[in-house]
């Protein structure tokens, strides 16, 4: 299934410039039509994968405990 740039902006919560960026950079590939660059959304369901791997792995991270350090002492 091929996309407008609007729509994959909207897909991913991205401005369309950065959208548009990303293609210019060879980043995201993309199929110009004459009028419309058009993009295959499949492309982005790996990457979206990625991002809620990473999103959970961080949040596993931040909410480890900290352990005790043994070297601190207790100070009164």
């Amino acid at each position: 299934m091929y996309l407008t740039i609007k729509e994959v902006a909207e897909y991913l919560s991205f401005p369309e410039e950065y959208v548009k960026k990303l293609i210019q950079e060879g980043k995201i590939r993309a199929v110009f039509d004459g009028e419309n660059y058009l993009l295959n959304k499949e492309q982005f369901n790996t990457h979206l994968e990625q991002m809620e791997k990473y999103k959970k792995q961080i949040e596993e991270y931040l909410n480890e405990p900290i352990p005790e350090d043994m070297d601190v002492k207790d100070e009164d």
